[in-house]
């Protein structure tokens, strides 16, 4: 049978257990130590100040920022605003149609008049012609006798100002109708 002495008492002086085995309660264990995660990352050293701290370091980056994003809108939307001015102002145009199919396009011009004196120039023969400020033009002719009926149309789409023009030509008794020709200005 075993006797019951201290570890280590065989035959000398007696040795306390390692730290996991003591049964002495009066033995404290040693103060646990906290050590840093692998994963942790340090903080840059322009952020570590007192300034950011309180927040007003990153205030003052995300001022800068939003004032460089300010003035970028604020330049996008000047551009637009010139360019619908310009757009508008170069607004104008005209569509001559004369005997046969002859006809005479313009778009794009400053003031209607000269839309109107550019169409009639380019239209061969007597020509009428019609103006159109942010709308489109049509001219249909009749492909069986193209120098038989014709229309005409201004509107402010395209697709309308094409119907309106092929339906006045086959009011007008053409049997097979066609577009000849067509202009929008800037908006139209």
């Amino acid at each position: 049978m075993r006797e019951n002495r201290p570890y280590g008492s065989e035959g000398g002086e007696a040795k306390s257990l390692p730290y996991p085995y003591r049964t002495d309660r009066s033995v404290v264990a040693p103060p646990f130590q906290i050590q840093p995660s692998v994963h942790q990352l340090s903080t840059p050293s322009r952020l570590d100040s007192a300034a950011t701290a309180s927040g007003e370091g990153t205030l003052i980056v995300s001022t800068a920022a939003a004032q460089r994003r300010a003035l970028f809108i604020l330049a996008l939307t000047l551009l637009i605003g010139a360019s619908r001015f310009i757009s508008e102002s170069w607004a104008a145009g005209a569509l001559a149609v004369g005997k046969c199919g002859a006809y005479g396009q313009a778009y794009d011009y400053p003031a209607e008049a000269t839309a109107r004196a550019a169409a009639l120039k380019q239209c061969k023969g007597d020509c009428t012609a019609v103006t159109m400020k942010r709308a489109c033009a049509a001219f249909a002719v009749d492909m069986a006798k193209p120098c038989g009926a014709h229309g005409y149309a201004v509107k402010p789409k395209i697709s309308s100002s094409l119907n309106a023009a092929t339906k006045q030509c086959y009011e007008f008794g053409g049997k097979e109708c066609v577009i000849r020709a067509w202009a929008c200005d800037a908006k139209g």
